[in-house]
């Protein structure tokens, strides 16, 4: 006798495991890459605008520095990094522009301003990533900072009104 063919069985699907797929995790870490790329040089435009202000501030800070000095003293003192900052009085003139020296950006100096002594003028600089302070750090596009006595501020060697924009 013939047999008949039987029928196949349903059966109900497997249930899933729990967790994602591959695919699912690809995409993520796509849309992750591509939203950290977006943001990335917004970060670093933001780091090098508050090194600035920093440097800015520290610029001002050892101004007043320099103003308190000559007031009592009659001429501005020349220093470059901490030992000549340390050695003119009890009063340290500050040298880097962040809370130490090692996180700091830029190098502060006083020197006599072009062409004057320093019972006429000073002018206070900031260089950045200097020898005495973090020297990875560096600013291509406004450079080293600076002030004089006179209150005429510099920027990449140009007065502060020639000087790019974000160097303000």
């Amino acid at each position: 006798m013939p047999t008949m063919p039987t029928m196949p069985t349903i059966t109900k699907p497997a249930h899933r495991n729990p967790g994602f797929t591959l695919i699912e995790l690809l995409v993520t870490l796509c849309i992750t890459g591509i939203l950290a790329l977006s943001a990335y040089p917004l970060y670093r435009t933001a780091v090098l605008k508050a090194k600035r202000a920093q440097a800015n501030a520290a610029l001002l800070r050892a101004m007043q520095q320099q103003e308190r000095y000559y007031s009592q003293h009659n001429r501005y003192v020349a220093y470059q990094g901490p030992s000549a900052a340390g050695a003119v009085d009890d009063n340290a003139f500050i040298w880097f522009s962040a809370d130490d020296a090692a996180t700091s950006a830029y190098q502060i100096s006083a020197a006599a301003c072009s062409g004057q002594s320093l019972e006429q003028c000073v002018i206070v600089t900031a260089s950045p990533g200097g020898a005495l302070v973090n020297t990875s750090y560096h600013d291509e596009l406004c450079g080293t900072l600076s002030l004089n006595s006179r209150g005429e501020k510099t920027a990449a060697s140009l007065p502060l009104d020639q000087a790019p924009d974000v160097c303000r």
